[in-house]
């Protein structure tokens, strides 16, 4: 999951298959990195996100869920640009024997990697703990709610 205010990845999971227990993961990971206020959690028609568990947990922890327009190519593209750029620099560049050596490789990448480093045009080419930590300097009195280990 991203936080399409700083391109920040907050929540990801990884399974054997795609399913509404794989996109709970992430969202319990993203809520637990940012423990969220009325947030918007944005998501394309897959099954995964229309399933009950999926829509009651969204309401448990005050997430409010949004999707797409069927067929509209723009309205996901930031995910869309994250998963190109995964799969151009993490998986089209190695062989994995096992899904936890993937796994540890992906969770490498995102953090000390897209996270931390990687130049994002749409945020004035910082990174996007770059950009969330100018953003807190500059604006001190912002109630933005940034996890404890990303605002200081």
């Amino acid at each position: 999951m991203l936080d399409v205010f700083s391109r920040l990845v907050v929540g990801w999971a990884m399974a054997r298959r795609l399913a509404s227990s794989l996109v709970l993961q992430a969202l319990e990971m993203a809520y637990a990195e940012r423990g969220p206020r009325a947030v918007i959690h944005h998501s394309d028609h897959g099954s995964e996100y229309t399933a009950i568990a999926f829509g009651n947990r969204c309401t448990k922890l005050g997430v409010r869920p949004s999707m797409g327009s069927v067929g509209d190519c723009y309205d996901n593209a930031m995910a869309e640009s994250f998963f190109s750029t995964l799969e151009c620099e993490v998986l089209d560049r190695n062989r994995f024997r096992t899904r936890d050596e993937a796994r540890s490789v992906i969770f490498c990448w995102i953090n000390s990697w897209y996270n931390t480093t990687s130049r994002h045009s749409s945020i004035g080419y910082d990174s996007p703990q770059e950009f969330e930590r100018h953003f807190t300097q500059n604006h001190p009195s912002h109630t933005r709610s940034f996890s404890p280990r990303q605002a200081r």
